[in-house]
């Protein structure tokens, strides 16, 4: 069994410096001090140890397309998808495979070891499906992968797509996912809600939809997302992604919508790198901010994580899959920078997604839970943040798979699977 002790480091809620003991997959102990014949001892010198980071919301199957048959000229959302519908006819598993890999490494080397990506199941081949499929088993030494089918489309503007959704989760996709927003009509909106609903009952999965990724205040789908999944009980099984609408909502309104949320108990993901980068195009000044209303959401209890959603692709032309990155965002388009908001911020990419996995039991720096760790080079969550340094070390299940020396960077690709 693999011993690896971290000396010296900082843990989050902990006052001093410990010392962690990692024993095969599991946080053995946490102690002021701890004398073992480790295999491997990390000087810790008062950094903070954290659990590693999870991205709530991204597109492995587009990853890294960016250029491939053109750009997103005016950088709308809408440009965006017409430019993937192109791009998506040309691409094969082997590629998707390629880009999706090199994207993962470039992420677990920023400290992600989980993720949850979408795959567009419009086409129907289903190959980006198929694709992530694969790279989910042989990235599993690396990151943990949920794959939700994702109707880039919509569900009801093509007589196939309700079919080719079913289709995909019948092969293997973790998640059901939905698009209300881009159905032809607000009543199709509704439709592919319930619709949804009823394939992720049948096949007991979980819902993961983008909702109201628009800056038209008319689009309240999320309303209809927080009453269905109250009703078919279902609370702790719903995501909604994005949620732009929101910041174009009036305060009455909004009101009612967070009593909703509440009771639901849906996870809200923001997206605050491409939202602020997509959102706000049809706006002269003062121009909306993009992202949803995180700040708020968290002050009456609604869980709320982050994703990073696209690295160089038809909607993003930037990133590197580092979620301090899309935390560094977040904190300052939500005023999020008081000392204790920058403190408990982390929680945006840790405890929160780990909530909406329902992995809270063993997750966490604690004795007992997986050493799934990331050691950043910085002694507190502000200097962190200020200085968006690389990881100096990263654990998946007690097994180290990037490191970092003054030089460069290391993936572990003996992780992979052939």
């Amino acid at each position: 069994m693999l011993r690896i002790i971290f000396k010296d480091v900082r843990v989050r809620g902990m006052d001093g410096k410990f010392d962690v003991l990692v024993e095969g997959s599991r946080i053995a102990a946490i102690k002021k001090h701890i004398r073992s014949d480790a295999d491997e001892i990390i000087k810790g010198e008062g950094r903070l140890l954290l659990p590693s980071f999870t991205d709530m919301h991204f597109h492995l199957d587009s990853v890294l397309t960016q250029g491939m048959y053109g750009y997103n000229v005016s950088g709308t959302l809408l440009e965006g998808i017409q430019l993937w519908n192109e791009i998506k006819k040309k691409l094969t598993i082997d590629d998707i495979e390629k880009r999706a890999t090199k994207a993962i490494k470039m992420m677990v080397s920023c400290g992600t070891t989980r993720l949850r990506t979408h795959a567009d199941v419009s086409d129907p081949t289903l190959k980006t499906l198929k694709a992530l499929i694969k790279v989910k088993e042989r990235c599993r030494n690396l990151i943990d992968i949920q794959i939700t089918a994702f109707p880039q489309n919509g569900i009801f503007t093509d007589d196939e797509n309700a079919a080719l959704l079913e289709k995909a989760v019948e092969i293997g996709a973790d998640n059901v996912g939905m698009i209300p927003h881009y159905e032809y009509t607000r009543e199709d909106g509704v439709r592919s809600i319930d619709f949804a609903f009823s394939l992720a009952k049948r096949y007991g999965k979980c819902i993961d939809g983008h909702v109201d990724e628009t800056d038209d205040a008319n689009s309240r789908f999320l309303e209809v997302l927080a009453a269905k999944t109250i009703r078919e009980k279902y609370q702790g099984k719903v995501t909604a992604g994005h949620a732009t609408a929101m910041h174009a909502y009036n305060g009455a309104y909004m009101q009612k919508l967070l009593m909703l949320l509440k009771k639901s108990d849906i996870t809200v993901v923001s997206n605050p790198l491409i939202n602020v980068h997509l959102q706000g195009r049809f706006d002269t000044y003062p121009k909306r901010r993009g992202v949803t209303r995180i700040k708020e959401l968290l002050k009456h209890g609604i869980n709320v994580a982050l994703g990073h959603d696209c690295i160089m692709d038809p909607w993003y032309p930037l990133g590197k899959g580092d979620m301090m990155q899309v935390l560094f965002m977040a904190v300052h388009l939500e005023h999020m920078t008081g000392i204790d908001e920058i403190k408990n911020s982390f929680d945006l990419i840790t405890s929160n997604p780990a909530r909406a996995l329902n992995i809270q039991t063993s997750y966490g720096v604690e004795a007992g839970k997986m050493a799934d760790l990331v050691l950043l080079d910085a002694r507190d969550e502000t200097e962190a943040l200020s200085k968006l340094l690389p990881p100096l070390v990263v654990l998946k299940s007690g097994r180290i798979v990037a490191s970092r020396n003054e030089l460069d960077i290391r993936v572990n690709d003996q992780e992979l699977s052939a």
